[in-house]
């Protein structure tokens, strides 16, 4: 009979974040991903940031004006610790809906008053915390409120059906990590978008659009976009000017969540700028109909050509020594023990 690949009905919440609201818009993702689970969803991917919210205020005003500034620490103050209780609802929820399920969030360091991450939250059907990827550059804006993440979050998750991977807004157009993404077999890809892009971009959707298909073409994965959307409140807490508050009103600016499948061929999608749910079957033998023409990182490559290397480590910013380690010798012991050591002199008894 051979191997059999499922069929696994995937779904991209669009919706809008309860701005800077993070036990509010906990409960709007909960609320979601249950919704998404009754419709049959075996796999749910979110926008970035979803809880609490995406920088997008960086688009409008100075950084270290009023505004900015006041929005910014609202932004910490309701930002995510990693485990923590929003996690430990998101896992119930994910439980209850029996799906893998992708969330983007503004995490924050526990037990700290700064640095805070672009991040996607992976959970399992049963509830497991399965992992994170923190975006390894934050884009323009972001780079004022997020540090960028490090190779030990990137990478495909192991799931039931096989890897699936994400990535976050425009680093689903960075080729190495599409190829490594690829090179790790992902069948499953989802991307999380903001709810925003800056004045001086293309139409969100349309670049959405692009860099799915894109996405999919290279890998051969289905790709699961999820964009989110502005509501009343976000337009309210953002204090714009008439010109700004018309220009995010623009509902050709916002939205554009769109599922793809292997052969970069829309299932489902795009949407428009409304608060909806999107969803589409992935049958995952597409993936090897479209590896037989094209697998870049199998038989369609040259590996004594072309090679590539991902750093999965963390660089270790501040260390302690232990109580079990000798003491350091400050500078003056130091010097008279070359001394001694050169003249291969006995220690020196007390």
């Amino acid at each position: 009979m051979g191997d059999s690949y499922p069929t696994v009905r995937g779904a991209a919440v669009q919706a809008a974040s309860v701005f800077l609201d993070r036990e509010a818009s906990t409960e709007k993702a909960c609320a979601l991903i249950r919704d998404a689970g009754r419709n049959g969803a075996q796999v749910i991917g979110f926008p970035e940031g979803f809880i609490p919210a995406h920088p997008i205020w960086f688009h409008f005003h100075s950084a270290t004006g009023r505004i900015g500034t006041r929005l910014s620490v609202e932004l910490f103050k309701n930002s995510v610790e990693i485990p923590g209780r929003e996690i430990d609802a998101l896992c119930a929820a994910a439980r209850d809906a029996r799906a893998y399920v992708v969330v983007g969030v503004c995490e924050k360091v526990g037990g700290t008053l700064g640095t805070m991450y672009n991040t996607q939250v992976f959970i399992g059907p049963d509830g497991a915390l399965l992992g994170t990827h923190q975006k390894l550059m934050p884009t323009v804006g972001e780079r004022l409120v997020h540090a960028g993440g490090y190779g030990d979050t990137f990478g495909a998750i192991a799931t039931d059906f096989g890897p699936m991977s994400g990535l976050i807004c425009g680093e689903n157009s960075n080729p190495l990590a599409v190829f490594a993404l690829t090179a790790e077999a992902t069948r499953v890809h989802v991307m999380s978008w903001p709810n925003h892009f800056p004045t001086i971009s293309d139409p969100m959707r349309s670049r959405v659009e692009i860099d799915s298909k894109a996405f999919a073409q290279m890998s051969k994965a289905f790709v699961i976009s999820a964009c989110g959307a502005v509501d009343e409140r976000t337009i309210e807490l953002l204090e714009l000017t008439p010109e700004d508050e018309q220009f995010i009103r623009n509902p050709e600016l916002t939205g554009g969540s769109i599922i793809v499948g292997p052969d970069s061929r829309t299932l489902a999608g795009p949407l428009g700028a409304e608060e909806e749910i999107l969803y589409a079957d992935l049958d995952l033998e597409t993936g090897i109909k479209m590896k037989l023409r094209h697998d870049f990182a199998g038989h369609y490559n040259r590996p004594d050509v072309f090679q590539m290397r991902v750093n999965t480590r963390r660089p270790e910013l501040y260390g302690r020594a232990g109580d079990d380690e000798p003491p350091a010798l400050d500078d003056t012991a130091l010097y008279l023990d070359r001394i001694r050591r050169a003249h291969e002199l006995p220690e020196a008894s007390d």
